[in-house]
């Protein structure tokens, strides 16, 4: 590939990475991490998530004052299952966050690191030669610091395809409007947020079946 692909596709990506955001990547990277590597941390978090769904759904179909016994045990499963939960989502978010430190590592290496080498690699070396007196006097700024007169250099270069990549953006993003972009919206939906077992208060009562005369 040539240099001046090269480069492009270097910049490239590091704005892909800004538009697509570090915090999703490593959501989804740490996601796969943790299918491919079969995690035992993860399957014991979704099974307890599922058992206390399965649970809390009996709980809610029990009456507090007719089956109070059977009530107050699926209770008590409920309560524990969410303290074990909680300790459960402690550790993992230990685990995501040595994960996270060696992931920003490898994605600045693999985006603005190689960017740095690429650049002082070929410092002296031009990405292209400019046609004999088209830019004047400003010929000698787009070969800086160290490439030959006339021609571009690895840093201008960068700096000329990362402005033309915003701008596309900017200009794709105004064609496009808020449907191809839209906000995200703050709140977010989670089965397992607002888990909190029911009382005998706020239990709903079944029917006894008897009608009044």
């Amino acid at each position: 590939m040539s240099l001046i692909l090269t480069i492009f596709f270097l910049v490239f990506i590091g704005q892909l990475v800004t538009w697509i955001g570090k915090t999703v990547l490593l959501d989804f990277t740490y996601d796969l991490y943790l299918r491919v590597s079969r995690s035992p941390l993860a399957a014991r978090q979704r099974a307890l998530k599922s058992e206390i769904l399965t649970t809390k759904s009996e709980l809610l179909k029990t009456s507090a004052q007719d089956q109070f016994a059977k009530w107050a045990k699926l209770r008590r499963s409920v309560d524990k299952g969410l303290a074990d939960l909680e300790k459960l989502n402690t550790e993992v978010a230990s685990s995501k966050s040595g994960f996270s430190m060696k992931f920003n590592s490898l994605l600045w290496l693999l985006t603005t690191g190689m960017q740095f080498a690429v650049g002082w690699w070929y410092r002296k070396q031009p990405v292209f030669y400019l046609p004999e007196g088209w830019f004047g006097p400003l010929n000698w700024w787009l070969s800086f610091p160290f490439a030959p007169a006339g021609s571009v250099s690895v840093g201008v270069w960068q700096m000329a395809c990362r402005r033309v990549i915003v701008v596309i953006e900017k200009v794709v993003k105004d064609f496009a409007g808020p449907s191809l972009f839209p906000r995200e919206s703050d709140s977010s939906e989670n089965p397992i947020s607002g888990l909190a077992a029911p009382t005998p208060f706020n239990t709903p009562k079944k029917g006894t079946g008897k009608k009044e005369s």
